[in-house]
């Protein structure tokens, strides 16, 4: 029978912090961590490490109030929605439970063609693709977190059915759904939505991943996702949840405090593939992670970002599909910028403890 909640969480000992009457009255050194999967380093700050209460930020406040295009009601002032669960009633109007509509400002537009050129030294092409949103819940009250189980659910049907879709445009090389929380994580509109963008070519951040999992694969014959889940699992030091079918854990090398992947157990590269049993079970560890992240953090913007596969590749024994939830604490500045190097005040094993401890909600 499948399991819905964490088979088992372990209370690892708490990492030692440093006080004035540690031996030497010397903080920890800091430590330099590897990506094992993009070989991009981090600088795990130890000796100005901090707790969630020490990061100076603006919680997320639903305040409502002003005129919503994304609420009942308001259906005519949005472009024709793509896609809705609805309960009968007719298209572009109330009773729907999650609906899917072009972005009325769309980075990419799906009409043309590529027509790839070169100007010189300088490549080019048609900004060809899709930008769409998904509007999460017709409750404007509602945050990510806050929404019921089942809603989040429907979010992630709507996710695979859209890539199913979108996926039969050959133009098309990459879906990139992602999600905004709060104005500093760059959301406009405060009715809980998260997005997708449909490109003509693979990012570069996704390509490095792939191709850093493919030189993994090539000398240990094995996919560096599941190496990486089948560790943590076993030290449980960076785990937040576990259950059945995903763990999500604090990465050993993670560019932000708090960061946390949320990975499928059982190898699988394209999310579009995904069963009924793994988005059932995988709404429940994205409702819990982000109520941990809210009940620990005090509600802090986020990001979440899915990673998949790029659509027209086939199945993909070295890559495997993931969510990455970042919350907004801290800035990229200068050094990030100039270096490549990120500088993350909270170690993971840190972050997993807080969280841990916040408890299932």
């Amino acid at each position: 029978m499948r399991s819905r909640v964490p088979f088992f969480v372990r209370r690892p000992r708490a990492p030692r912090r440093y006080n004035a009457n540690t031996p030497l009255g010397k903080p920890p050194l800091p430590e330099l961590r590897k990506d094992p999967i993009t070989g991009s380093w981090v600088i795990i700050a130890t000796d100005r490490s901090r707790r969630p209460s020490d990061f100076s930020r603006e919680s997320v406040v639903i305040k409502g109030g002003r005129f919503c295009p994304f609420c009942p009601g308001n259906e005519l002032k949005t472009p024709p929605e793509v896609l809705a669960y609805r309960n009968g009633s007719a298209p572009n109007q109330p009773g729907w439970n999650v609906r899917v509509i072009p972005n009325k400002f769309p980075a990419l537009r799906v009409e043309g063609t590529l027509t790839r050129e070169g100007e010189g030294m300088y490549d080019k092409m048609n900004g060809v693709g899709a930008h769409e949103v998904v509007i999460e819940s017709p409750d404007h009250s509602l945050t990510f977190g806050e929404l019921p189980e089942k809603q989040i659910e429907s979010i992630l049907w709507a996710f695979r059915d859209r890539s199913l879709d979108l996926k039969r445009d050959t133009r098309l090389k990459y879906i990139l759904f992602f999600k905004n929380h709060g104005e500093a994580a760059g959301a406009s509109l405060e009715h809980s939505h998260s997005q997708l963008i449909a490109l003509p070519v693979v990012p570069r951040q996704v390509q490095e991943e792939i191709d850093g999992s493919r030189r993994y694969f090539d000398f240990k014959e094995r996919c560096v996702y599941c190496d990486m889940e089948r560790q943590d699992s076993g030290a449980a030091r960076r785990v937040v949840i576990e259950t059945d079918h995903f763990i999500a854990v604090c990465p050993y090398a993670p560019r932000f405090p708090f960061e946390t992947w949320i990975l499928p157990r059982r190898h699988v590269s394209h999310f579009e593939t995904a069963e009924p049993a793994l988005l059932e079970n995988l709404a429940w560890v994205m409702r819990t992670l982000i109520r941990k992240l809210d009940r620990t953090l005090e509600n802090p913007p986020y990001n979440w970002i899915l990673h998949t596969a790029p659509v027209h590749e086939p199945y993909m024994p070295h890559y495997h599909w993931h969510i990455e939830v970042i919350p907004k604490l801290t800035k990229v500045a200068g050094f990030e910028w100039g270096s490549g190097f990120y500088l993350n005040p909270t170690p993971p094993e840190e972050a997993a403890k807080f969280l841990r401890d916040a408890g299932l909600i």
